[in-house]
Parts: C-alpha cells; structure tokens; sequence
C-alpha cells in the first residue's frame, strides 16, 4: 500500500499542502483531482521524493521512500520530462537501465511497450519530432519500462486524441490488475470517473474527500429528477427546494418532504414520464466539494 500520511509543505509564506492524507491500495486506480495550484503535483513529488515535506511521511508496504524505493517507482511529470534531441529507443533504453535493468532486457521491454502504445514506428526519431500526443505516449513509455511496482502519473491523458486515451487508460487498468497501486491527476472528470476504483479532491493544499464516486455522493440532501408536469409544480411545495426547472424536467431536493410526497404532488400536476433519484457525476460532485466553505485552522 502507497501511504500518504499527514504531509505538509510551505514555500516560503505559501502553505502549499496542509496534512494531506490518503492511501492507493495494490490494484487500484486512484484519481487525484483539483483545480490547478491545489497541491497536486507537489503532493507527487513529495511522493517521489523530488520534494522533502515540512510534515508527515509517504511510506511504500511500510517502508519510508528512500532510492531504492523510487527506483521501482515509474512517474510521469506533467511537463515534458525527456531529453528532445535523444532517439526514442535510445531514450527509453536508457531509463530502463538507469531503472537496473540488463542491457537485453531493456531492449525487449522498450519494444514491448513502444508497440503496446503505438510509437514503435518512431522508435528511431528524436523525441522533438514528434507530435505532442505521441510525447505523450513515449512518456507513459518511460514510466512503464521499467515495470514499476507503483504508477505515479500526473496529467497522463492532456493532448492526447480519443483512441490514444483508449489506449492508455486500457494499460493503467491492466497494470492494476496485476497489483500495482495506480495515482493519476486528470482535469478530465468524465475520464476519471469511468476509470478510477477512488477518487480523492484536494481544494488549497487540503484533501476535502476521499472515496468511491458512490461514497462521494452519499451525505447530500436527496435529489429527484422529475419529468412530464409542467414548470413550476413544485414551487411552494413543502419540505422540497427546486434545485433546477425547465422545459426538459425539474430536479428537487428534500428538505423534510419524502419522496412519495413529491411523486404524489407531480401525478397530481400532470402526467409524469420520469421519476428517478438523481446520481450526479463528479463533475457536480467535484463543484460542490470545493464551492463548500473552507474549514479555518483553529476549526479543524
């Protein structure tokens, strides 16, 4: 298990991350989201060790990260990290040897994964000619050469065309299963909602919920989504607020009122087509989390 637990940074006046605190269990996808300048990427590197925090500890199956640690670690910068006059081959072969691998076994493993993601054909080009989908790709190449035991990725799917996110995303869940702890960052939320087994928010260097997308849902007011009577049914009614109307449907939360109240007072107003609880995406999720009031230090 990848254990996050209670790590701190400043810089200078600026506290960059605030006793932040989770795990990726083995075999999980492990989304990581937030606005940019929320601790993300400093919250990677401390786990890589590129960063030394003011506070707490990143342990891996119980052990602190130390060097021998990071070099079963594959990562993925969110910048470009590779050298761009290099050969792609020459470059990963490279990495897989700095990584302790042989010299054939390196070999083998940069074609396995060039031709797994698709750049064989650019093995023999400088990185700087290729496109910045197929960067991308090599990137993602240089963190899987070397067949890490942890996957830490940040920004791993930007720039890349749909089939290419297809790709990737298939060899992250493979990965996976075979036990490997998985943490990516992504600004695409549809993506990571599809993808990860947990997701965790972090808003101004604070980690404001950690769960499965079901568990991040649970705790709000209930909501239906109701269609078929006309707009402004539910105006008045009691114990509900009417979160959003219009000519598609109404969508209502409880505030006292049951749901057989509201199915009862919309067959009442009119013919009703739908009546179903509401399972908002992490995209809503997401807002609602970090639009939510900060909690103050003498608070928490």
């Amino acid at each position: 298990m990848l254990d996050i637990g209670g790590i701190s940074k400043r810089f200078g006046q600026v506290r960059a991350l605030d006793h932040v605190t989770f795990t990726v269990q083995p075999g999980e996808l492990f989304g990581f989201v937030g606005s940019n300048g929320a601790g993300k990427t400093t919250t990677m590197r401390i786990v890589l060790g590129v960063l030394t925090s003011d506070g707490g500890e990143v342990r891996w199956k119980g052990r602190p990260i130390d060097a021998d640690v990071r070099r079963r670690i594959g990562y993925m910068p969110e910048e470009r990290g590779l050298y761009p006059k290099m050969k792609v081959g020459e470059q990963l072969e490279y990495l897989a040897r700095l990584h302790g691998l042989d010299a054939a076994d390196a070999r083998a493993s940069v074609e396995r994964w060039t031709s797994r993601l698709g750049v064989e054909a650019r093995i023999r080009d400088e990185v700087q000619k290729l496109s910045l989908g197929n960067q991308q790709r090599v990137q993602l190449c240089a963190a899987l050469v070397h067949d890490p035991e942890v996957l830490v990725l940040d920004e791993p799917f930007s720039g890349l065309d749909p089939v290419a996110v297809e790709v990737m995303s298939t060899v992250l869940r493979e990965k996976a299963d075979t036990g490997v702890p998985v943490i990516f960052s992504s600004h695409q939320l549809d993506l990571v909602e599809r993808l990860c087994d947990r997701v965790g928010i972090i808003s101004a260097g604070r980690m404001v919920a950690a769960g499965t997308v079901d568990e991040l849902r649970t705790g709000g007011a209930e909501r239906i989504d109701v269609s078929g009577p006309p707009p402004g049914w539910a105006d008045g009614l009691a114990g509900v607020r009417v979160v959003e109307s219009g000519p598609h449907g109404t969508r209502v939360e409880l505030d006292g009122a049951s749901d057989q109240d509201v199915l009862r007072a919309a067959v009442a107003a009119g013919p009703v087509h739908s009546f179903a609880p509401h399972r908002p995406p992490l995209t809503e999720l997401y807002r609602d989390v970090v639009a939510a009031p900060a909690v103050t230090e003498e608070e928490s």
